[in-house]
Order: C-alpha cells, then structure tokens, then sequence
C-alpha cells in the first residue's frame, strides 16, 4: 500500500463511518420501493448525489419528468458552484483526472481538500484523487449493503447523520487553530454568514443564501485576507 493511499484512508474513515450508514439508509429505502440492489450501484455510481439520491428516490416513485428532476437537481446542488469555483486551481493540476474530481466534489470531499494539509513527501495529486475515490467508494458500499440487506437489516439509523455534522465541526475547528490571527478571517466569514443567515430565513433555505453573503464578504475582504497570508505567521 502506497504512502498516498494510507494517508487518503486514515484521513477518510469520519467519511466511511458517515457515508456508510447513510447509503445503507439510502439502500433500504431504494429496496423497500421495489428496486433491485443493481441500482443502487447505477446510482450512487453516476448520480453520486448524497442528499439528492434520496429526493431522486422520492422522484422515480412519483413518476416525475425528466425536466423537473433535472431543475430540482440543479436547485439541491447549487452550493457545488461555489465548492467548485475554489477548486478550480486544484483540478486544473490534476490532468486527466480533473473530470472524475469535478465530479465526485461532494461536501465532505471538498472539506476534507480544504483542511487536510498533506506532506510534501507525498504525490499531491495521487493523495487528492484517492480521497475523492475512496469517499465515492465508500458511498457506492453503503447504499448496495443497504439494498442488498433489504428485510434482513433491522438497524436503527435514527441520528447517524449527524456523523456529517460533527465531521465539518471537527474541520472547522481544526481550521480555526492552524490559522493564527487575522488569517482566521475567511473561517470566521463563513460561520458568520451562516448563522446570520439561519436566523433569518431558517434552517430549510439558509445554505445558498449563506454561501452568496460568505462569497461577497470575502469578495470585499480579499486585499486584507492576501495581506495576511504574505505576512509571517507567528511564532
């Protein structure tokens, strides 16, 4: 096993722990509505989706349009714009696999990029594509156990989501203290931007409006934030 690959799963496993129960959640659900287990890997292989796999499940079983689902995708997943526009540099380096990494740019792979410093002993872009494939593999896992499990499985998922919550807290945490001082700013921009969004518009419609505040501040911030980061960190 490669240097890369033991670091990509040592850093990954909060994700397996997350995206394992929840894409058998995901399995359950698909097999309850009369689907075979070959789906569930179609699925979490090409639509790769996470919380848009369930309203896709919603979707078959109503029969909804094609031109619907797709404009209900665009709308669930359109925080990914901003994911992306901050990867652009990464991906741009990552040759022919920058369409897999644009693709499989999910919440906690795009996390996992932004906070995990990796060694400058390792591959830079072998360690990145591992992440982002394993963090895939993991999803495609859990679902397919999940359908395949059907009947048999009685375990409980209530709450098991909240592995995703304190996963982007342990980040976020972990972000705030590597960076001293004034380079904290970007953090602080986006966790407030978030809470002032959430009391504003609550906790079903305050995620998009966020990210647009968090992008305009830093927009309006950027000569200081690149000021600080030419400064020397402290000692």
């Amino acid at each position: 096993m490669s240097k890369e690959t033991r670091f990509a799963l040592k850093h990954t496993v909060p994700v397996l722990v997350g995206y394992l129960f929840l894409g058998i959640a995901f399995g359950l659900m698909l097999q309850n509505a009369g689907y075979h287990f070959l789906w569930a890997l179609l699925i979490s292989t090409v639509v790769y989706a996470g919380s848009m796999q369930f309203v896709l499940l919603s979707m078959l079983i109503a029969g909804v349009d094609p031109a619907t689902a797709a404009a209900m995708t665009l709308s669930v997943n359109s925080r990914h714009f901003f994911y992306g526009l901050s990867c652009i540099d990464i991906f741009r380096n990552m040759g022919k696999r920058a369409g897999y990494m644009i693709f499989s740019l999910t919440d906690e792979t795009f996390a996992l990029l932004a906070t995990v410093k990796i060694p400058d002993q390792l591959d830079r872009k072998k360690t990145i594509f591992r992440i982002a494939l394993f963090n895939h593999l993991y999803w495609i896992l859990g679902s397919v156990t999940g359908a395949i499990g059907g009947d048999v499985l009685t375990l409980n998922l209530t709450g098991i989501d909240f592995a995703m919550t304190a996963l982007f807290v342990v980040l976020f945490m972990e972000q705030i203290i590597s960076a001293p001082g004034k380079r904290r700013i970007p953090a602080v921009i986006g966790l407030g931007s978030g809470i002032v969004m959430l009391i504003l518009l609550g906790p079903d419609r305050f995620i998009l409006p966020s990210l647009v505040l968090a992008v305009g501040l830093l927009i309006v911030t950027r000569p200081v934030i690149q000021k600080t980061r030419k400064e020397p960190a402290a000692r």
